[in-house]
């Protein structure tokens, strides 16, 4: 399935779209592959909905932007990607591998396979206030952003990864230019353990030579939860990191993916022993079950789901949530994606 220059489907006309839902439905596993200029953009109230015609995770390619213009993507629903290509390999969602705008925000992404989101080659991102639940089978990031990458991820909620929420690297051949990203104010839950222990996700990653401002993030039941790894730029006028508020539901987690009966220290990884980061003076740090808890709306505490699953958790923080009022006032006050200024996550 192939979409040329430009991709239009504004939902703020005084229409027939402004009273019906706008469903775009991908059949037989194709893919959108955008030459030109990608422009999806719905309202809050009347939302774009991209799915596949059996509506199973994995079942259709995704938006493919090698060769794309620029990237647009506001106020869609975005499901079941990741299905095959050619070879067998699942395909990412939305790809771009050139140094061009991406603008993703206020959107929904559900049950992908691979990774959520790729950008490569210098591409300029703002990824703002989406929501990506359950995606990855077996691998597979929500945020994977390396080779020069520059931008902003901010008030998104990751439920559910596969891999990482957040990744962030550089080209391993081509060290610059640096993959350089500001992460701030996003919440992630129970991300990196259907990869298991051969490669355990994170809340967030930063390696290879890329840097980033990482500040009033909400981690809570991740396999592991922020990692700086040794390779990173760690120097310390360009990889800053603070105000981030770690939790653990539970000590102990049993993994099992490699067929093993490993018991994970959820609170022993929020920064990992074999990484380069450390506890700051500004974190809020879990030091049992109950201490430091965010207080979400609604969490039924499941450390692991399958790809695909379905959830009703609610990230909103309750009154009285210790990530209210505790945050890098540079980025925001409060910490994690739904803040009490209104201009955090609007689902």
């Amino acid at each position: 399935m192939g979409l040329s220059s430009p991709v239009r489907m504004p939902m703020g006309r005084q229409s027939v779209l402004s009273q019906t839902r706008t469903t775009v439905v991908v059949k037989g596993d194709a893919q959108i592959n955008v030459q030109g200029v990608l422009l999806l953009v719905g309202t809050q109230d009347q939302p774009i909905y991209f799915n596949s015609d059996s509506k199973q995770p994995g079942s259709w390619g995704g938006f493919q932007c090698d060769s794309a213009q620029s990237v647009t993507i506001k106020w869609a629903h975005i499901d079941n990607t990741g299905g095959p290509d050619p070879t067998g390999s699942s395909r990412k969602t939305v790809l771009v591998t050139s140094p061009i705008n991406v603008d993703i925000e206020d959107s929904w992404f559900t049950n992908g396979q691979d990774d959520l989101m790729r950008m490569e080659s210098g591409a300029k991102v703002t990824i703002l206030r989406n929501t990506i639940l359950c995606s990855g089978s077996t691998d597979g990031e929500a945020i994977n952003l390396k080779s020069g990458v520059t931008g902003t991820v901010a008030y998104n909620v990751i439920y559910s990864q596969a891999g990482t929420g957040v990744k962030l690297e550089t080209s391993k051949t081509a060290p610059l230019p640096q993959t350089s990203v500001d992460v701030y104010n996003n919440t992630m839950v129970s991300n990196g353990w259907r990869r298991g222990q051969a490669e355990p996700g994170n809340g967030i990653s930063v390696g290879v030579n890329a840097k980033a401002n990482v500040y009033n993030n909400i981690m809570v039941d991740n396999y592991h939860g922020l990692e700086i790894f040794k390779d990173a730029d760690t120097s310390a006028a360009d990889t800053h990191y603070g105000n981030n508020l770690f939790y653990a539901s539970q000590d102990t987690y049993v993994d099992t993916t490699q067929g093993g009966n490993l018991q994970i220290s959820i609170r022993g990884n929020f920064y990992p022993n074999d990484g380069y980061g450390k506890p700051q003076a500004t974190d809020l740090i879990s030091a049992q079950v109950g201490d430091k808890d965010p207080l979400f709306k609604s969490f039924d505490a499941k450390v692991e789901t399958p790809n695909g699953a379905t959830t009703s958790n609610d990230f909103h923080l309750q009154a009285g949530s210790p990530a209210l009022g505790k945050g890098n006032p540079t980025y925001n006050s409060d910490i994690g994606a739904y803040t009490s200024d209104g201009r955090g996550n609007k689902h």
